[in-house]
């Protein structure tokens, strides 16, 4: 079953998103990063992008419940090669 979230995007994420953040439903964090990735504005990003979980660093595999804030990171100076970015 999917959950309610509440995602805010930083940096290059929320250019790209064009949003400050959005309230989206996913079941796990890695259903959430393939939804970004489904975007083509968000791809490259949602690849290679830090997830937080009410602010604790979570993986593609954490189960989501509803109401957290999942804030999308997006690799910072020399946090991942450039092709990626592009």
């Amino acid at each position: 079953m999917s959950a309610d979230i509440d995602v805010r995007y930083w940096a290059g994420a929320r250019r790209a998103a064009g949003c400050e953040g959005e309230r989206l439903q996913a079941e796990t964090l890695g259903d959430l990063r393939a939804l970004l990735r489904a975007r083509p504005a968000l791809a490259r990003i949602s690849e290679v992008a830090s997830f937080l979980v009410d602010g604790q660093h979570a993986g593609d595999s954490h189960r989501l419940v509803g109401g957290e804030q999942v804030d999308v990171l997006p690799p910072f100076a020399g946090g991942a090669p450039t092709h990626l970015l592009r």
